[in-house]
């Protein structure tokens, strides 16, 4: 379930190049607070995923709503978020 929701939500990323200095800005629209910045877009593809992994950890364990994308949801059961 979390690997395919990763998955999906990569999918969803959107980069650019940005003009100042070169680097590549990524970020996933769905996912409010998930972006990277990074010399070579593999860089910043590569950051982007780790920040997306730390995200979902983070709202598990504050027990925060996660967006669907695409059909898919990560659901924490009550029993074990307590």
């Amino acid at each position: 379930m979390l690997t395919k929701y990763i998955k999906k939500a990569m999918e969803h990323a959107r980069y650019e190049m940005l003009s100042d200095d070169g680097s590549f800005y990524g970020e996933i629209p769905e996912c409010r607070g998930v972006y990277a910045n990074a010399h070579t877009l593999e860089e910043c593809r590569n950051e982007l995923e780790e920040i997306l992994e730390e995200w979902i950890l983070f709202r598990i364990y504050k027990n925060l709503p996660i967006p669907e994308i695409d059909g898919l949801e990560i659901k924490i059961r009550k029993e074990l978020a307590a």
